[in-house]
């Protein structure tokens, strides 16, 4: 009988909903949206294949235990009581990162400290030998949620986060993350048949995760490695059948992706950024000021992520590009669907264009918007 497991799959707070429709392409059961993240149940092979395919979650967990704790004892005793022999070795190095919230205990670092204390000493009771702790590079990364006193333990099968793709060695000032990129790529509803055009590319990472989609390339398969596969339980053959799977799957994109940036030397970053993605040949970059570009053709997309004045003294300054950005958009895009991403919403008063819907995304721990407007 096939066993089920029940995921969790962490992502930037704002990008719920878009985790949840990749994890139904998938086919995962149980799909539930929480407050920065996903659960959901399935096989194994679903969980490698949430791995590899998710473009917008940066972690995914499988949970291995859930229990209410009221004290210090009760949490050691339910820890020290598990199996944690199936799940790593005397010969695996191990790290602990716990989140709290309204509990008995109320700091997180302590809460990590006593939760490797009770693994340990499940190891010294048994084998009178133990694992060693590794807090950068662990072969097995154990998460502890408390959450009014109800405990989650589980395991981070991604290792490293998931948006660290591998491609961007070159950065710009201000670089989205992949994770985030991904996630507003496909808040736009693009799908890799559409027109794809960013006006200010930057260091190229929104164009680069479009074209992954157009080539319906799982983000994964540029990574060299997981956590899961310094599991004990590693199913080898099983993973090797899914990376095959995808890599079948990898087509030529129906259009081209365009992305320009007045800086002649970030269009170079994106360039190289590109190629390491495997996706140059379907990218055309170009060094352009936003206002010199023209439509390619109807039903695209255009978007852009302009800077929004982070210190004080500059908001004044930024006000007027973004009346320019609505200016060019209703001028030469029309037909098309336009978007800004923000870190200051008040600065979307300023484009002079009704908004057909707004999201709200967390860059980190900034409140941000995605504005989306119907260019007729």
């Amino acid at each position: 009988m096939t066993e089920i497991y029940n995921y969790f799959a962490v992502c930037p707070r704002g990008l719920e909903a878009v985790v949840a429709r990749e994890l139904k392409n998938l086919q995962a059961k149980d799909i539930m949206p929480e407050r920065a993240g996903v659960s959901f149940s399935g096989d194994l092979k679903l969980g490698y294949k949430a791995n590899l395919w998710l473009r917008s979650a940066v972690r995914v967990l499988c949970k291995i235990k859930e229990f209410p704790a009221h004290s210090e004892a009760e949490f050691y005793e339910n820890v020290v009581a598990m199996h944690w022999e199936n799940h790593l070795s005397i010969d695996h190095t191990l790290a602990v990162t716990a989140n709290i919230n309204d509990s008995f205990l109320t700091h997180s670092q302590f809460a990590a400290l006593k939760t490797k204390d009770a693994v340990v000493d499940r190891f010294m009771n048994k084998y009178e030998r133990r694992p060693n702790v590794d807090r950068d590079s662990p072969d097995v990364h154990i998460y502890l949620n408390m959450n009014h006193n109800h405990c989650t333990l589980s395991l981070n099968m991604s290792g490293e986060s998931l948006h660290q793709r591998g491609y961007r060695r070159q950065k710009g000032e201000a670089p989205l993350k992949e994770a985030l990129a991904a996630g507003i790529v496909l808040l736009t509803g693009y799908d890799g048949s559409q027109i794809f055009i960013d006006a200010m590319c930057g260091s190229g990472t929104l164009p680069i995760e479009a074209a992954l989609i157009a080539r319906n390339f799982a983000p994964g398969l540029l990574r060299q490695n997981f956590g899961f596969q310094r599991w004990p339980n590693h199913d080898a053959d099983l993973w090797q059948n899914v990376v095959a799977e995808a890599q079948d799957n990898v087509c030529r994109p129906a259009t081209t992706i365009f992305g320009s940036d007045i800086s002649s030397q970030i269009v170079g970053f994106a360039k190289e950024n590109a190629r390491r993605a495997g996706v140059r040949p379907w990218v055309k970059f170009s060094q352009k000021d936003m206002f010199e570009l023209t439509s390619r053709g109807e039903g695209g997309v255009i978007i852009c992520n302009p800077p929004y004045g982070e210190r004080m003294g500059e908001i004044d300054d930024v006000r007027g590009l973004y009346t320019e950005i609505g200016n060019v958009f209703k001028r030469r895009f029309t037909g098309n669907t336009g978007y800004i991403f923000t870190g200051n919403p008040e600065l979307l008063k300023s484009v002079g264009l009704k908004t057909k819907q707004k999201h709200v995304l967390y860059n980190g721990q900034l409140e941000s918007r995605l504005a989306e407007y119907a260019l007729f």
